[in-house]
């Protein structure tokens, strides 16, 4: 049966596929370009492992809903009926001539991964993992992954470049390992080391596609912007199709470290969390223009040159659980001598019920207040006036040349979450809320706090005088320059 099962399913099919057949790891993240084969992958895989273990395999092909399922159970009757498997549609369940199942199910919550507690659930595949904004209700499946029999479990993750969940399957398989093929690992708490692994989606290698279709490689260069098309053709994941802020410009607005002139004004921006990550971020407004060896920062701008994310090492979107007395003392250390001007956080966080508010606590317990005031919390334009979104946008752009905000490239997660965000679906003038959104909430306090007006073209390009001239452009300038002002 064996034999059988690769001559039908996999003689045209080698690299990534054969590589998810023989995977021994227990997690795997099958991944990347479209019609890179990957449903096809899991069902071989599928097949092979249901005649080699008989009536012990019983397998999970699961989506957020099932009507999404429909084009791989119309595959899985292609595929499973050449090897004599039984189809029961009302159960949507596959049974295998040894006796191992395979059975299509929705998975939208934790709740649905529990229904399965206390079954030997030896396989689980989740396909278009990216769906999910975050990882909960896949992580749940290793609970009931199991096999008193002793088949080696395993949980199967498929998905393409983009979507809701590209924050934490671009941090938990792609950053560490871009070009996958070498196993990851996370020490667990009790000192074991569990083992994963990404195996990249390649378009060339899904042979059969591209004898029978093709032009399906011409049709994905239709599809639409360039971003669109390097993460589906490329498995790109750093190209971001619809994201809310196409405007960032990593070689703009990332910048190397540099020390901050005492002069330059600093303050503090926070988006609170517990469970969900919270967010400080560290800003300079720059008194005068000033040059780095990435270019001009322009007078005005803003440049987030220290961060702190609260989130769990390697698990994207977990809070600390910190207490807020813990995060002011946290703030306070990081801040040592810095002279803050102010600091601005998230209404709720002042909110009192019966208690202290957030803020207070933050403030009482360290050497010196780190207090804060009420940011303000628009997020889209209102009766003429600019939200935080548009705020931060017109920074990002600036005057069309250079930028009014800049980032050093020591703030990850910054530049791990921001550019990666989406609009929301209901509300196209706003961000998908399901998303890593505690970074931009944050940055956003800190655009609101200094409305940014974009300088008039003949103000950028006026000689300077010296009512204009900073001490260095003036100790600079030339014999010429000096008379004239």
């Amino acid at each position: 049966m064996v034999d059988l099962t690769r001559r039908v399913i996999w003689a045209p099919q080698e690299g990534p596929q054969k590589a998810l057949v023989d995977c021994p790891y227990r997690e795997v993240f099958f991944g990347g370009a479209r019609g890179g084969g990957k449903t096809d992958g899991v069902l071989g895989k599928y097949a092979i492992k249901a005649a080699m273990y008989g009536s012990a395999f019983n397998a999970l092909f699961c989506r957020r809903e099932l009507p999404m399922l429909d084009d791989a159970i119309e595959r899985s009757k292609e595929v499973y009926g050449k090897i004599g498997a039984g189809w029961n549609d009302q159960k949507k369940t596959w049974v295998f001539p040894g006796g191992g199942r395979l059975r299509f199910r929705p998975l939208e919550r934790v709740q649905d991964a529990d229904k399965y507690q206390g079954q030997n659930v030896s396989d689980a595949c989740v396909e278009e993992a990216g769906l999910y904004p975050d990882s909960k209700p896949i992580d749940r499946l290793f609970a009931v992954l199991r096999s008193a029999r002793g088949i080696p479990t395993q949980l199967l993750l498929t998905g393409n470049p983009g979507g809701a969940g590209q924050h934490w399957i671009k941090q938990r398989y792609i950053d560490p390992e871009p070009r996958g093929m070498r196993p990851l690992s996370r020490l667990l708490p009790n000192g074991k080391t569990h083992r994963f692994v990404f195996i990249p989606s390649r378009i060339e290698d899904n042979k059969l596609l591209m004898q029978n279709d093709p032009d399906y490689v011409n049709n994905l260069y239709l599809v639409g912007s360039d971003q669109l098309v390097k993460a589906w053709l490329s498995g790109d994941w750093n190209a971001v199709e619809g994201a809310f802020f196409d405007c960032w410009d990593t070689s703009k607005h990332i910048i190397r470290p540099f020390s901050v002139p005492l002069s330059w004004t600093r303050f503090r921006s926070m988006d609170w969390g517990s469970a969900k990550p919270f967010s400080v971020g560290w800003w300079a407004v720059a008194s005068d223009d000033f040059d780095t060896e990435n270019g001009r920062i322009p007078r005005g701008s803003m440049v987030r040159y220290r961060e702190w994310y609260g989130c769990v090492e390697g698990e994207a979107n977990k809070g600390l659980k910190l207490t807020a007395e813990e995060v002011g003392r946290g703030i306070a250390v990081r801040e040592n001598s810095d002279m803050m001007a102010y600091g601005v956080l998230d209404p709720a966080a002042f909110s009192e019920d019966g208690g202290p508010s957030i803020a207070e606590r933050i403030a009482r317990e360290t050497a010196y207040r780190v207090n804060f005031r009420r940011a303000d919390n628009a997020r889209v334009s209102q009766r003429g006036a600019m939200g935080g979104w548009d705020q931060m946008r017109a920074r990002l752009k600036g005057d069309g040349e250079r930028p009014g905000l800049f980032v050093f490239s020591t703030c990850k997660d910054f530049i791990r979450t921001v550019p990666l965000l989406q609009h929301d679906p209901d509300r196209p003038e706003d961000l998908d809320t399901d998303a890593e959104d505690h970074v931009a909430d944050e940055v956003r306090y800190a655009c609101m706090s200094r409305p940014y007006v974009k300088p008039k073209d003949e103000e950028r390009q006026r000689p300077k005088t010296l009512h204009t001239m900073t001490f260095n452009d003036f100790i600079n300038s030339t014999p010429t320059q000096s008379e004239h002002v």
